[in-house]
């Protein structure tokens, strides 16, 4: 898999974000669709990667910055026709990795409490992302879940042995 930082301005990657748009409008009532359009996913303080099998475009994700060491992961998505492959985890260690590299602290993220999120939801888990309180701009909403990871933890513990130690939620 070939993970790319990318511009946004390729046709396969603006029908790639139309469809996500278009699942997240799909299973979120509006108020609670949280997912960027490719103008908000242009913003300067957003990074985006775009992750390809040869010609195939398999998933993306982002990275945006909060200041303050703080970061938010935006965007993941691994196409239909790819889950179940791995693409979303390697894609989200490839953005951890960033994150650790670039000296955030800590990542959030808001993904969605309905079924159609729970594969999501359990690979944050499964990386040690932890649910928290609403950050940001963000509100308490009963369609979304919010998770965040302690980066400074990433160097003590292997991704196995990541647990949720800052909260009694999960």
């Amino acid at each position: 898999m070939d993970i790319r930082l990318d511009d946004l301005n390729g046709e396969a990657i603006a029908s790639f974000l139309a469809q996500h748009i278009e699942d997240m409008r799909s299973v979120s009532p509006p108020e609670s669709k949280h997912a960027l359009d490719l103008d908000g996913l242009r913003s300067p303080e957003i990074q985006f990667w775009s992750a390809w099998e040869g010609e195939a475009l398999v998933g993306c994700g982002a990275l945006k910055n909060l200041g303050a060491g703080n970061g938010e992961i935006k965007s993941m998505r691994t196409s239909a026709a790819h889950r179940g492959k791995g693409i979303a985890s390697r894609l989200l260690q490839f953005i951890l990795d960033v994150a650790v590299e670039q000296r955030y602290i800590t990542l959030y993220l808001e993904t969605g409490s309905m079924p159609f999120f729970a594969a999501a939801r359990h690979l944050y888990r499964k990386q040690g992302f932890c649910q928290c309180d609403p950050f940001g701009s963000y509100r308490e909403d009963p369609y979304s879940v919010f998770m965040r990871l302690d980066l400074r933890s990433l160097s003590n513990r292997s991704s196995s042995e990541r647990a949720c130690y800052d909260t009694g939620r999960d």
